[in-house]
């Protein structure tokens, strides 16, 4: 029994097998079967050896175009199979690799190559930090507290508290936990002229120009209160907020003097047309210190922006949201509010601090509510 070597082709094997026939020796005695030996030479029967040679050559190259075009269809099954749309993070593509291969039925490695895994990322359980759980707690904590800050807001807060965290971080914990960032509020335009300018005072320094404005709002009895809002423009402080059920000219100028025994007179007060604010008693005195108004536009409130967006976030984060019995219990909770708001609440435009972290006055020294 002969045994023929791999490397030797068919044609070989049939030349050799024929001429050991005609010498008067028998196929068996050759070592193959005569059904093999009949099918050989009807396949490779009258071709040359570059022709058979050629064949082979062929049989490879379609061999191996299977199989690519396999790997592609496995390919295409698995990208069709994983999540719609981009999978940035290593933990949707951990998700989405065990979802293919329960699926599919196809090996890790396969898997991560496809969608672009590292194995050794899809085998490393995420234990996350040694604080996400404290952290995890401090967020939802603010947020109960504070219903109507985003994630960037209680990042911030954070920050002033002591944590070194980005805003990344809050953020996936953040979606993570279910939390809902508040809706965002549209920008409103400012007072364009025809020529293409426009009129605005912006703020330079502290004390440089003051805005007020007053807010409306009703108790649970139905009455109405008026608050009386003043804030300076360039610190974003809410200098007083004066609470009472009905607020005059003379209320206005109580105020100012409360502010300015305490604070000095500002070079500008910004204001709308109100008949408080144009009132010739206000405008006199006001003058009388030194300070100049600032008129509005009749109908232009985005000029007088800083103390709109304050009267906003003071509309959003507490009258909202909170129901007052009383006059005095409205007092009580708008003044926590505003030193809230100066030495806590994050500002956006101070980089996430507080407009005055260090400008809480004593008791003795606090502006009297009336």
């Amino acid at each position: 029994m002969i045994s023929f070597s791999s490397k030797i082709s068919r044609l070989q094997i049939i030349a050799y097998v024929s001429v050991r026939i005609s010498g008067g020796s028998s196929v068996r005695q050759i070592g193959v079967t005569q059904q093999t030996y009949y099918r050989w030479r009807k396949e490779y029967g009258g071709m040359s050896r570059d022709q058979l040679k050629r064949l082979k050559q062929l049989e490879t190259e379609n061999a191996r175009l299977r199989r690519a075009v396999s790997d592609l269809t496995l390919d295409k099954m698995i990208l069709t199979e994983a999540a719609p749309g981009k999978l940035l993070s290593p933990a949707r593509r951990r998700r989405c690799i065990d979802h293919v291969r329960q699926t599919l039925g196809v090996s890790e490695r396969r898997a991560c190559r496809t969608l672009g895994q590292h194995r050794s990322t899809q085998r490393k359980v995420p234990n996350g930090l040694p604080d996400e759980e404290r952290l995890t707690d401090d967020i939802i904590a603010l947020t109960r507290e504070f219903g109507r800050y985003g994630y960037r807001m209680i990042t911030g807060m954070l920050n002033n508290s002591g944590w070194h965290v980005n805003h990344k971080r809050v953020e996936r914990i953040w979606r993570r936990e279910g939390l809902k960032v508040p809706l965002k509020q549209p920008k409103k335009g400012r007072l364009w002229l025809n020529d293409g300018s426009c009129v605005r005072l912006r703020p330079e320094r502290p004390n440089h120009v003051w805005s007020y404005d007053f807010v409306q709002d009703r108790t649970h009895d139905g009455r109405v209160y008026r608050t009386l809002n003043i804030i300076d423009e360039f610190t974003k402080e809410a200098l007083v907020i004066r609470v009472k059920r009905k607020l005059n000219s003379g209320d206005v100028v109580d105020a100012l003097i409360d502010l300015f025994i305490l604070r000095g007179p500002p070079e500008y007060i910004r204001s709308d047309n109100g008949a408080e604010f144009i009132a010739k008693k206000v405008r006199a005195w006001i003058g009388a210190v030194g300070a100049k108004t600032a008129f509005i536009a009749p109908g232009s409130p985005w000029e007088n922006g800083y103390c709109e967006s304050f009267n906003a976030r003071f509309r959003d984060e507490l009258l909202n949201g909170e129901v007052f019995y009383t006059l005095r219990e409205a007092q009580i909770l708008i003044e926590r509010w505003r030193r809230h708001y100066n030495t806590v609440r994050p500002h956006s435009a101070l980089g996430y601090r507080p407009p005055a972290p260090e400008s809480i006055v004593s008791i003795d020294q606090r502006p009297t509510m009336h």
